[in-house]
């Protein structure tokens, strides 16, 4: 990622904040629609859950210009995500409900260039992500 698209990300990123856990129910109620077949995979509360995502998206997206030390808690991240029983193919329905919600919540302000700053930054993380969890081809 750029200097630029981080700016970008954690710029766009704070107009959210005084939405706060209504972007990240947003989030999964799209998430939800993309697939239905992720749902069972939360056994907690989806409020607790919602809390627990904005905390993190909170701490990485402050953290994009230092990925080395978000390395750590992501690659245990993706652990915790395998025994939950997320998938790779799992990664892409939850970039897509990311960017819908986004567009949803910042309106006007989700300009092309703010859209390309958030797809890099979730390529990066996810891409992470998915390398740590030791996904195997079926």
């Amino acid at each position: 990622m750029t200097p630029e698209q981080i700016q970008l990300v954690q710029a766009s990123f704070d107009r959210l904040r005084p939405q706060g856990t209504a972007v990240i129910s947003g989030f999964y109620g799209r998430l939800f629609e993309l697939s239905p077949s992720l749902r069972p995979l939360f056994r907690t509360s989806l409020p607790a859950q919602e809390q627990r995502l904005l905390e993190a998206l909170s701490a990485v997206v402050s953290m994009l210009s230092n990925l080395q030390m978000l390395l750590p808690e992501l690659e245990a991240l993706a652990k915790r995500h395998v025994t939950y029983g997320v998938s790779a193919a799992h990664y892409q329905a939850a970039g897509d409900a990311l960017l819908w919600t986004l567009e949803s919540h910042l309106g006007e302000a989700f300009t092309p260039e703010v859209r390309s700053a958030w797809m890099a930054a979730y390529a990066t993380l996810s891409d992470i992500m998915i390398a740590s969890a030791e996904y195997r081809a079926a």
